[in-house]
């Protein structure tokens, strides 16, 4: 839901996909300052207006960007200044129209200063009543040990999918033996998984993606692109004789794991929207293994060792 970022969209179409989510039982909506520079947290307070006591509503903040640029182009930076996080925080509540938010996250590390800092700030703002829940994203397991001596944070958010297992390492056994939960995003490998790309598949000027790389790796990256589509054209027949999509086989993978508490999956469309709510269906063992034979014998680029982090 935000401009600048995964190309153009109908903004009262995304609102309408936030809806039919709601309407058919999803009660958890991410968003975060930086998508489309604040765009992304304002169109969702408008798509949960009337709603907003009903879900759990997440945000992040702490990733700055240049604010007086008109084409929205601009390169982001980790920054948790405890003055400018305090701020932001505020802005974030008037954009999503809400006087709390449920869980805030560090959206990436900022290695410039202690992380003491950013934890103090979301301690205040809970006493404040500001937010209820603290938690990071896209951080390394010593980067989390340190911020629980500050701040009881209840989960990583963190890319996990098809092609990218890199926290089953270690960022999956630090959760589960510190009771928190993971937030995996990038259910759908961005976009990769949705089963309409070609091995000719392009993107748009302001679409992050065009690229090829994604968060350390480069599932669609030139030299591997062909043989992660052909990977997927498989994967689609896997989902067909189980009576599922693409998008659903891809959702209930990440489910599986039960390191898991919310396998993220964006939707700009009702659409798209219906389509991912089949997701939530139970995979057994034998599927998942049928995946990941394929995936990790034929895959290209497929993440299993290292860690996504800042740099």
């Amino acid at each position: 839901m935000g401009r600048g970022m995964y190309g153009d969209f109908d903004d009262d179409e995304a609102i309408a996909a936030a809806r039919t989510s709601f309407d058919n039982g999803i009660t958890l909506f991410d968003t975060a300052a930086v998508y489309g520079w604040g765009y992304g947290e304002t169109l969702m307070g408008k798509a949960l207006k009337g709603i907003r006591e009903d879900v759990i509503l997440v945000t992040k903040g702490a990733r700055e960007w240049v604010r007086d640029n008109p084409d929205r182009s601009s390169a982001t930076v980790s920054d948790s200044n405890p003055v400018r996080l305090r701020a932001t925080i505020d802005e974030s509540l008037q954009r999503l129209q809400t006087d709390y938010i449920d869980l805030f996250l560090i959206h990436w590390p900022d290695k410039d200063r202690p992380f003491s800092e950013p934890m103090e700030v979301l301690e205040e703002a809970k006493k404040a009543g500001k937010i209820r829940y603290s938690g990071v994203s896209n951080f390394s397991v010593d980067m989390m040990a340190e911020c629980r001596e500050s701040s009881p944070i209840v989960t990583n958010q963190i890319g996990y999918h098809i092609f990218d297992r890199r926290p089953e390492a270690e960022v999956m056994p630090f959760v589960r033996e510190n009771g928190m939960g993971i937030m995996a995003y990038g259910s759908l490998s961005h976009g990769l998984l949705t089963g309409t790309w070609g091995a000719d598949k392009t993107f748009g000027e302001d679409d992050w993606r065009r690229g090829g790389a994604n968060f350390g790796i480069s599932s669609w990256g030139p030299e591997n692109l062909a043989a992660n589509v052909a990977v997927v054209e498989k994967l689609k027949i896997i989902a067909a004789d189980h009576g599922k999509t693409i998008p659903q086989l891809a959702i209930a993978w990440v489910l599986a794991n039960d390191s898991i508490s919310v396998a993220l999956a964006g939707s700009v469309t009702p659409a798209e929207a219906t389509d991912n709510l089949g997701g939530d269906w139970e995979m057994s063992d034998e599927i998942k293994k049928e995946i990941d034979d394929l995936v990790l014998s034929e895959g290209s680029g497929v993440g299993t060792t290292g860690m996504a982090i800042a740099t």
